[in-house]
C-alpha cells in the first residue's frame, strides 16, 4: 500500500503543479500578445480566440504542465491499484492544496485565514486516513461487476449531459458533480481492469472496464471543461472534489472490499468526510479560481 500511497501523492503533485503552470503560460502568452500590439485575443463575450489558446499552448510552462497532467494520470491509476479507493482519491484530490500554494508564489494570490485553515484541515485528515487504512489485496469481482461499471457509465454521461443541457448557464455546479464522479469511474476501471499483471491485450481488449475506462475519462474532461465555462468556477470545482472522492471511496468500500485497521473505521470516516470539506473549502480560494479560469480558457478556443 505504501507504493499506492506514493503514487497518490505524486499525481497529486503533478496536477497542483500543472494547473499552475498552465495558468502561468496562459497568463504570460496573453500579456506578452498584447504588449507585442497584437489584437483578436478574444471575441465579444470575452471568450478566448483560437490564437489565443494556441499561443497559450505553445508556451513552455503549458508544455511542461501538460506532461505533468500525463505523469498524475499514471500515478493515479498506480495508486488505484494499490491503495484503498478512499484513500488514493482523497490524496489525489489534495492537489488543490498544491495549487493554492503555489499560486501564492507564480500568481500572486493571496490566501486568507478560512484558506489556511482548511489547508491544515486536509492535511490533518490525510493523515488520519493513512493510519485508518488497511491494505487490501486485490479482490478479483465478477465479470458482471464491470458490465455493470461500463453501463452506469453510459447512463451517467447521457444524464450529465441532458442535464446540462436543460440547465444551460445554471448548470456549472451540476456539470462539475457529473465530471467528479466520471473521473471517480476512472478510478474504478483502472481498479478492477484485467489484462494488466500478468499483460494480456486479449485480457484488456475483451474487458468491458476497459471502455468504461475510455469513456468516462474523455466525458469527465468535457464536462469539466463545460463546468469551468459556466462561470461558476468555486461551485464547479468543489463539486468535482466531492464526486471524484465520495463516489469511487463508497464503490471500494461497499464492492471492491477496500476496508480499514480493525478499530479505526471512526478515524477512517471522521479523516474522509474532513478532508472532503477542507477539499472542497480550499476549492473556494483565489488561487483555485484564478488556474481554473486559465484553464476553461485554454480548452475552449473560438
Amino acid at each position: 500500500m505504501i507504493a499506492g500511497v506514493l503514487a497518490a501523492l505524486f499525481a497529486s503533485i503533478a496536477y497542483g503543479v500543472s494547473s499552475v503552470l498552465q495558468a502561468h503560460g496562459a497568463r504570460s502568452s496573453h500579456d506578452a500578445a498584447l504588449a507585442r500590439g497584437e489584437t483578436g485575443l478574444s471575441t465579444e463575450t470575452g471568450a478566448p480566440t483560437l490564437r489565443s489558446t494556441v499561443l497559450a499552448m505553445l508556451t513552455l510552462y503549458f508544455i511542461i504542465g501538460t506532461a505533468l497532467d500525463v505523469l498524475g494520470f499514471v500515478g493515479g491509476a498506480v495508486s488505484a491499484r494499490l491503495a484503498p479507493l478512499f484513500l488514493s482519491q482523497t490524496l489525489i484530490s489534495a492537489n488543490l492544496v498544491i495549487t493554492a500554494i503555489l499560486g501564492i508564489f507564480v500568481l500572486g494570490i493571496r490566501l486568507h485565514a478560512r484558506d489556511w485553515i482548511a489547508i491544515g484541515v486536509v492535511l490533518a485528515a490525510l493523515c488520519a486516513l493513512g493510519l485508518s487504512a488497511k491494505e487490501n489485496p486485490r479482490e478479483t469481482e465478477s465479470m458482471l461487476f464491470h458490465w455493470v461499471l461500463l453501463g452506469a457509465t453510459i447512463a451517467l454521461v447521457v444524464v450529465s449531459v441532458a442535464l446540462v443541457r436543460l440547465l444551460g448557464s445554471r448548470a456549472a455546479i451540476a456539470a462539475g458533480l457529473a465530471a467528479g464522479a466520471l473521473f471517480g469511474a476512472v478510478a474504478i476501471s483502472v481498479r478492477v481492469l484485467d489484462g494488466l499483471d500478468p499483460f494480456s491485450v486479449s485480457s484488456l481488449l475483451g474487458d468491458p472496464a476497459l471502455y468504461a475506462l475510455a469513456l468516462s475519462g474523455g466525458a469527465g474532461f468535457y464536462l469539466h471543461t463545460v463546468a469551468l465555462q459556466l462561470g461558476s468556477v468555486n461551485g464547479a470545482t468543489a463539486a468535482l472534489v466531492v464526486g471524484e472522492t465520495v463516489v469511487p471511496g463508497v464503490i471500494g468500500v461497499i464492492f471492491l472490499g477496500d476496508e480499514t485497521v480493525q478499530g479505526l473505521a471512526w478515524l477512517a470516516v471522521i479523516g474522509f468526510v474532513a478532508a472532503v470539506v477542507g477539499a472542497v473549502t480550499v476549492a473556494w480560494s483565489g488561487a483555485v479560481e484564478a488556474t481554473a479560469q486559465a484553464e476553461a480558457a485554454e480548452t475552449s478556443p473560438t
